[in-house]
């Protein structure tokens, strides 16, 4: 009963999200939980099956299939413009400095895909396995689970200009951030402290918080806003100089684990990020209140987090006669049938 209560709340969330949504700003005619219902009623099950068989190998491939979503709707909407590789008219999203060498989880993508079209030839988007990876490998790792609103079409272009402006970074301040969830339609309160609560699990490099260790803001101090204890953990783990490529748990509680533990970290001035810690650091901040109520009740913080992902879904999707339903994830169909074409001569 007390673990599936948290689901079932997620799932009224769900459904409350959809009824509080002004009139035109959700296409209630194309975007529906049951949209594959007909067309390709194991999209769940198959998407599921390849994360739980990559976790066998990989703990972290549910936070960087999160992320993926994340950094896709927040540069003209949910379109799976980050799958995209470079090509002759396409410049990748994943080369843009939030992205590049850092943003991971591709072939799993890949492989969902492969296995969808053997299952159901030219009907799931990409930007819809993302949306539907990014909620499974959320529950998977012990978090809510929630009706995805399906879809969306998948975009034919790629911008990585806007990439490399409008994706929260983590060395910003909370200012930035509020403009940034702003900009694409999120609240700067709840939806920012909500979303911001995926890192409760994954793993960042050093040289993401190198600086914030030994030359905070040029000071040639550490962050002030870092527990002196954590500190000297995360100096053992990224030393100066040394590999920046070396991986450090987000929460350092329960890495792979999809809680709360986040908040309380926070409380306890071991954010790993900047970004993290600005949310309850920041003085008369009105996101301090939020980080203590979702640290007491995990349960407040997964409803939040439903709606909020429900939003962020919600960005700017592609639909009815609009883009494509690609082939390839990694192409636009025309490159795509180009490249098939020559291979098969």
């Amino acid at each position: 009963m007390t673990e599936e209560m948290p689901s079932l709340r997620c799932i009224i969330a769900t459904l409350f999200f959809a009824l509080l949504l002004p009139p035109g700003s959700y296409p209630a005619s194309t975007l529906s939980p049951s949209f594959y219902d007909e067309t390709c009623p194991t999209v769940f099950s198959i998407i599921r099956g390849i994360i739980e068989q990559a976790l066998l190998s990989d703990p972290r491939i549910g936070a960087s299939l999160l992320r993926l979503h994340f950094h896709d709707c927040f540069v003209n909407g949910c379109d799976a413009s980050i799958l995209l590789d470079n090509s002759a008219t396409i410049e990748s999203e994943k080369e843009a400095a939030p992205n590049n060498n850092s943003a991971r989880g591709f072939e799993v993508v890949d492989a969902m895909k492969i296995a969808l079209e053997f299952e159901c030839p030219g009907i799931v988007s990409c930007a819809d396995i993302l949306a539907i990876a990014a909620q499974e490998a959320v529950n998977l790792a012990g978090g809510p689970s929630w009706l995805v609103l399906l879809g969306r079409r998948d975009s034919t272009t790629a911008n990585r200009t806007l990439a490399n402006l409008a994706i929260p970074a983590p060395f910003e301040t909370l200012d930035v951030l509020k403009s940034k969830f702003a900009a694409v339609g999120l609240n700067t309160s709840t939806d920012l402290v909500a979303l911001s609560g995926a890192h409760t699990f994954g793993r960042a490099q050093c040289t993401i918080v190198i600086e914030r260790l030994y030359n905070f803001n040029g000071t040639g101090k550490a962050d002030p806003t870092l527990n002196a204890t954590y500190l000297e953990t995360l100096r053992k783990v990224c030393p100066q100089g040394g590999n920046g490529s070396v991986l450090v748990n987000l929460d350092p509680t329960t890495p792979n684990t999809f809680d709360s533990n986040y908040y309380t970290n926070l409380q306890a001035q071991e954010g790993l990020l900047q970004s993290d810690q600005e949310l309850f650091s920041t003085s008369g901040a009105d996101t301090i209140e939020i980080v203590e109520r979702f640290s007491s009740n995990q349960i407040a913080f997964f409803e939040s987090f439903v709606v909020s992902m429900l939003k962020m879904g919600n960005i700017s999707p592609v639909t009815g006669t609009e883009g494509e339903i690609r082939l390839s994830c990694r192409r636009v169909n025309k490159d795509y049938t180009s490249s098939n074409k020559w291979s098969s001569s």
